[in-house]
């Protein structure tokens, strides 16, 4: 897989569950936006808006190791993202990403005191894309019945973008 497929199979799914580690060592996910996603070769970075009183804010600060899971499961593709996140007031960076309907959120617009960047660096992605219609997924179910046979619904991939101790870095 390429940082340039995987680009490809989240940029209709709006929302990702974005999972961080609390304070008591507990996983915890949550709905977020994707903003944006950098998908040049070799390099994998995910951009997302939120608010600096949020615990993530935390929990990213005491941990950064962070993981995406983003589900389309109308064409039955599901893709795994794994990564270190930073929380910032990057202003650049939101003056790029801002919409207008972010002021839901952030009345203030991009002068609110608590809007804040999260920059995920992806280490590693991993995907699941089956065929799309429920008559081929059947055929394929009913086909390995009958044979005995495992039921191998389409594609599974990884992707590794750099080494942990890298991404632990910033390189």
């Amino acid at each position: 897989m390429s940082i340039l497929k995987l680009r490809e199979l989240i940029k209709d799914v709006k929302v990702a569950m974005f999972t961080t580690t609390d304070h008591d060592g507990l996983i915890r996910s949550r709905p977020l936006q994707t903003l944006d996603i950098d998908a040049q070769e070799g390099v994998g970075e995910l951009w997302f808006f939120t608010s600096n009183k949020s615990p993530k804010v935390d929990e990213i600060a005491d941990d950064q190791h962070v993981n995406l899971s983003y589900a389309d499961p109308v064409h039955h593709r599901f893709v795994s993202v794994s990564g270190t996140a930073t929380a910032s007031r990057d202003l650049e960076m939101i003056r790029r990403l801002w919409k207008p309907v972010h002021k839901a959120w952030f009345p203030e617009g991009i002068d609110d005191p608590s809007l804040t960047v999260i920059h995920v660096r992806i280490i590693q992605a991993e995907y699941w894309d089956a065929p799309s219609s429920d008559i081929v997924n059947a055929f394929g179910i009913a086909k390995a019945i009958m044979l005995g046979e495992t039921y191998e619904p389409g594609e599974n991939e990884k992707l590794r973008l750099r080494e942990l101790a890298d991404a632990d870095s910033g390189r």
